[in-house]
């Protein structure tokens, strides 16, 4: 499927109050540097989320490298249409089918927040679920803990539709915790606790030690692999 944009979700970055746009701004330059290779991207990293318009780039790479990032809670592929109903009725059974398995549930669940738009939430939930369940057999509503949840937010810019919530790799953006210098050996103890160190904001400086001829070739290669 063709995705419009990534819809990243911030988790324990919104607590941060008053230092959250230093948060945010800090993990706005993380995303940009894991994904330079990726020329079309335009990247905003807003208040309450951060936005990576795909601008015809294939979302599956760039959902990969996402999920290396720290500080990020979770995201969603999104799909952008205009303020067309009907159109919003056939995405929205397009990304349901290409999930739907025997047996499974779903959900609508909508935000509004242009309340101009000729339908209120309650109205978009009904006239999508009584869409999807008429042209999808053996679905079922389920509002608690349904296998798919479609969510649906009318913006003033159009409507938006995700159906998919990806884990990102949470904990805080790095570089928000200071520096640290970190001795990498050869045994699963200093990664380790690199990478708890990276998921507080630490940015980490690597040191191995090669003292050859008293260690082998080996132990200049372990920490490598």
């Amino acid at each position: 499927m063709q995705y419009s944009e990534i819809m990243v979700r911030y988790g324990e970055l919104s607590t941060k109050g008053k230092n959250r746009k230093d948060f945010i701004r800090v993990l706005g330059r993380n995303v940009r540097r894991s994904l330079h290779e990726f020329e079309d991207l335009e990247i905003h990293a807003q208040h309450d989320r951060l936005h990576v318009e795909l601008n015809g780039t294939d979302s599956t790479p760039v959902i990969e490298r996402l999920k290396g990032v720290f500080g990020i809670e979770n995201f969603s592929p999104v799909v952008k249409l205009e303020k067309d109903f009907d159109a919003v009725k056939d995405m929205a059974l397009k990304m349901i089918r290409a999930q739907f398995e025997p047996g499974m549930t779903f959900k609508i669940n909508t935000k509004r927040q242009d309340h101009r738009f000729e339908f209120d939430t309650n109205e978009i939930n009904d006239k999508l679920g009584g869409h999807i369940l008429t042209n999808i057999p053996g679905i079922q509503v389920k509002m608690k803990h349904p296998d798919i949840t479609l969510r649906v937010e009318v913006r003033l810019n159009g409507i938006f539709l995700s159906s998919e919530t990806i884990p990102g790799a949470g904990g805080l953006p790095v570089g928000t915790g200071g520096k640290a210098a970190m001795m990498i050996s050869g045994g699963i103890d200093s990664p380790v606790a690199a990478y708890l160190g990276m998921k507080r904001g630490v940015k980490l400086d690597m040191v191995h030690f090669f003292s050859p001829p008293y260690t082998s070739e080996q132990a200049w290669l372990k920490p490598r692999t």
